[in-house]
């Protein structure tokens, strides 16, 4: 067997964060494994090293993303995005041993390769804003969690009241009211 190449195993490493981006509550190896059964997927060491990290250290990356995305929250940003900027934000901050550039590069090759060119454009920006904020070259963009928590509460309240509503008895209608509908058959072609 060649081989794998680090592009390669951050290719892996990516659709299997796309894939865990859709079911966060199974297990990495879960995962891993319905991927190796249903289409071959190999995982060398690097992928496997990339995606441990990432799932680790989810909490800290959103964060990092949402501090960098400017007035985007990351239930905003497409899932493919957010497994390109989760993967290169780990690489960039966890793993020493790779350069920033290739980190950056390789993320918006394989968002362009799985997403679309502006999704590409816009995890370039936000990789870029924080690698020149790491070398001391602009200001860090101001942390936006308080205002992206408040929001995220209010999004809830607004949707409980919504739900609350939809289920309100109708207190208007007495038994003798409701009609009951018989011999409803739904035709399966």
């Amino acid at each position: 067997m060649p081989k794998t190449t680090r592009r390669e195993s951050r290719e892996t490493a990516f659709s299997l964060l796309f894939e865990w981006s859709f079911r966060e509550e199974e297990s990495l190896e879960e995962i891993i494994e319905t991927a190796k059964l249903t289409r071959d997927a190999e995982v060398d060491s690097f992928a496997l090293e990339l995606l441990s990290k990432v799932i680790q250290n989810r909490e800290e990356l959103d964060s990092l993303i949402g501090q960098y995305s400017q007035g985007w929250k990351l239930k905003r940003i497409s899932r493919t995005a957010l497994a390109g900027l989760r993967m290169s934000f780990c690489e960039m901050t966890k793993l020493e041993d790779i350069p920033v550039g290739a980190s950056i590069n390789e993320a918006v090759e394989l968002v362009k390769m799985f997403g679309t060119n502006e999704e590409a454009t816009y995890i370039n920006g936000i990789l870029g804003s924080f690698e020149r904020v790491r070398r001391g070259l602009e200001d860090a963009p101001a942390k936006q969690e308080e205002e992206n928590a408040q929001e995220d509460n209010q999004d809830k309240q607004l949707n409980t009241q919504d739900i609350q509503e939809e289920h309100k008895p109708q207190t208007d209608k007495k038994p003798d009211d409701i009609e009951l509908i018989e011999d409803i058959v739904i035709e399966v072609e």
